[in-house]
Parts: structure tokens; C-alpha cells; sequence
């Protein structure tokens, strides 16, 4: 009887798992993790470590918190991150900072029209003594990039970051070379229409994983931003708390973080709903999907999770979107901007719950 009892109570509880998430009881936890996800991550060292790096960035960017989440977020899927605002808001100082908290090898380019796609690629230069072309690596070898105003240069010499950003490879007279790991590329660029500016082809917005406005500092923040700044620059304070190694090491566990089936099909259908919206003559492309779900599985690993949660999506798909969808002229007439239409597709995709199936 006993074990009858057991094998009754080993049915019930299979009963309620549902495309291979566990279903919960009234008195248990509700999570979206695999039944069978028994692997340890070993979240807690490393997670630590990458509040360690957003602890000494904040120590420079005073009130920017979530804009340094979302920056550490794309750097553990791997991305490059398009920081666009006005001048002044410390777009570039948030750049340099994460280059020293991570301890990274950095380059920066100030991007003006004179800049050559050589200077960014490298070039080979005849060597008298050896009678032979050497190559002379160009700012992409390095570990972080920063590419300053890059709207403000010429188109030819933004396409020579197309390659890079893509494959992590540049190839000059033929020859491919593969950039160091880890590789990043942080940019800024003022806003569409200021003076000097030319604006970015789709082709090349669609390389960056993110793109996010820093904004104005609150009150407060900029007054203690002032008592902290009449005698020293804390970007010279910093120090490195993690290295490339240790930065590979999280990319690598970031995505080893597990999205159900449901999830996948929910990030599908955002992207789709972007595509099928009246009021925009361009949706996300399939690597905007993508993009989706890296950035969903590094807000999990920052919070400590090996799963994903649909929470972790929707805060993903204003950054990942906004610069991947391009507006109608009824859209640009009454005065929308991709952010609204985004918060639409939000609402008009039904959540993916517990219980349900696919």
C-alpha cells in the first residue's frame, strides 16, 4: 500500500509538468526553470564579480544605474552597445570606465570625416629592409573599442566596422585576422540632425545589440557629481576588478542560461507583431530576435538566475528594438516614436503563463 501511495504521488506530480517546465502547486515557487536542470552554473562567484564591475563603474557615472546594467548586460551577450544622446551626458566617461573596471586593453577613435577605414582596419606598409608588406594593426586590436561620434565620420569609414562587429575578424589585402577576445565595441553619436552629423545605414544599426539614451543626470545626482569632481577625476581612481579571462569565463555561463520553448515563441512573436504594426514601414529583422534573447539571458544572469523569465524579455525589447525599426510617415505625422510602438507590440502579444502550452 505504501508504495502504491508513492507511485500515486510520483504520477500526480508528472501530471503537472507542461512542456517541460514544472507547474506549481498553491504552496510552491513558480519558476521557469527546466525540470531536469540539475547542471550547476556556479552563478554566485562570478554574478558577484559582475556587480563588482558595475559597483566601480557607478563610482564615475553618478544616477546612471540602469543604464550601466543594460551596458554590462550587452557586454556578457557579446554585444556592442550604441550609446546616442547630446553632448556632455557622459556617454564617452562610461565607456572608459567599464574599459578599466573590466581591465581590458582599449582603444578609443574620434571618429571626424578625415578618419580612413584604415585607421580603423590596419593596413600593410612595404618594408624596405625585408623587401616585404607588413601589416600594421588599425584601433580594432584591442578588447574594447570606442568609437567616438561615430556619425560623424564618413559612411565608407563606418562600413569598415561592419566586419569586425559582425565576425570579430578584419581583412586587409586578403588577408583575414581575427581581433582579440573578448571584443566590444562601445559607440556614441550625437543625435540624428545636429550639426556635422550623417546618420548611420540600417545595415550597420543592426549590428549593434543595444542602443540607449544616457539622459540628464536628476538634481541630486549632478550636485554630488560637482562635490565629488573639483580636484580629482574619478575615472583616474578606478581600478581593474575582473580581467578578459574572467569576462570570457561569464560570457561563456551567460549562455549556458536555459529559455523554454514558450519563451522562444513569445520573443517570435514580438518580432513578428514589430513587422506586422501599421505604423512602421520596417520591423526587427531575425537578428533583432536574436538579439532578444542574449540580452534576456544576461539580465537572468545578472539576477542570479540560470533560466529566463518573461520579465527579462520585455525589459530586453525597447533596447533591442528602437533602433532596428524605422517609422511610417503617418507614424512620423502624428508624432510617434519607435519606443511607443514598441510598448504596443508589449501589449498586444499575450505573456506566456506558467501551466500553458505551446
Amino acid at each position: 500500500m505504501r508504495n502504491m501511495e508513492a507511485v500515486r504521488k510520483i504520477k500526480k506530480r508528472a501530471e503537472r509538468h507542461t512542456w517541460g517546465i514544472w507547474v506549481p502547486e498553491e504552496n510552491e515557487s513558480t519558476e521557469w526553470g527546466c525540470r531536469n536542470t540539475e547542471r550547476e552554473f556556479g552563478l554566485e562567484e562570478l554574478r558577484n564579480q559582475v556587480h563588482l564591475v558595475m559597483d566601480e563603474v557607478k563610482k564615475v557615472i553618478v544616477g546612471k544605474d540602469d543604464c550601466i546594467e543594460k551596458v554590462m548586460a550587452a557586454i556578457l551577450a557579446r554585444g556592442n552597445v550604441l550609446l546616442e544622446d547630446v553632448p556632455g551626458v557622459g556617454k564617452t566617461e562610461m565607456a572608459i570606465a567599464f574599459s578599466k573596471a573590466m581591465g581590458l586593453k582599449s582603444n578609443r577613435v574620434q571618429f571626424t570625416p578625415d578618419v580612413m577605414p584604415a585607421d580603423i582596419t590596419g593596413f600593410s606598409m612595404y618594408q624596405k629592409e625585408t623587401e616585404s608588406f607588413v601589416y600594421r594593426p588599425g584601433a580594432v586590436m584591442c578588447n574594447l573599442l570606442l568609437a567616438d561620434e561615430i556619425n560623424r565620420t564618413s559612411p565608407k569609414t563606418q562600413s569598415a566596422l561592419l566586419e569586425v562587429m559582425e565576425e570579430g575578424s578584419v581583412t586587409v589585402d586578403g588577408v583575414t585576422r581575427q581581433v582579440p577576445r573578448p571584443f566590444i565595441v562601445l559607440a556614441t553619436q550625437n543625435p540624428v540632425g545636429s550639426f556635422g552629423t550623417q546618420r548611420l545605414p540600417e545595415a550597420q544599426m543592426d549590428r549593434f545589440l543595444i542602443c540607449i539614451s544616457v539622459g540628464y543626470p536628476q538634481p541630486e545626482d549632478e550636485i554630488a557629481m560637482l562635490k565629488s569632481r573639483h580636484r580629482a577625476r574619478p575615472l583616474e581612481q578606478m581600478k581593474a576588478v575582473i580581467d578578459g579571462k574572467v569576462l570570457l569565463a561569464m560570457q561563456e555561463e551567460t549562455e549556458d542560461i536555459f529559455i523554454h520553448d514558450a519563451l522562444y515563441k513569445y520573443m517570435t512573436m514580438l518580432s513578428v507583431a514589430t513587422r506586422e504594426h501599421e505604423m512602421l514601414e520596417l520591423g526587427m529583422s531575425p537578428r533583432g530576435t536574436l538579439a532578444l534573447g542574449k540580452m534576456a539571458r544576461a539580465y537572468a544572469y545578472i539576477l542570479g538566475r540560470n533560466y529566463c523569465v518573461p520579465k527579462d524579455i520585455r525589459r530586453a525589447l525597447i533596447d533591442v528594438g528602437v533602433h532596428r525599426v524605422r517609422l511610417n510617415q503617418k507614424a512620423r505625422i502624428t508624432g510617434r516614436k519607435a519606443e511607443d510602438i514598441l510598448e504596443e507590440a508589449l501589449a498586444r502579444v499575450k505573456e506566456p503563463k506558467l501551466g500553458e502550452r505551446v
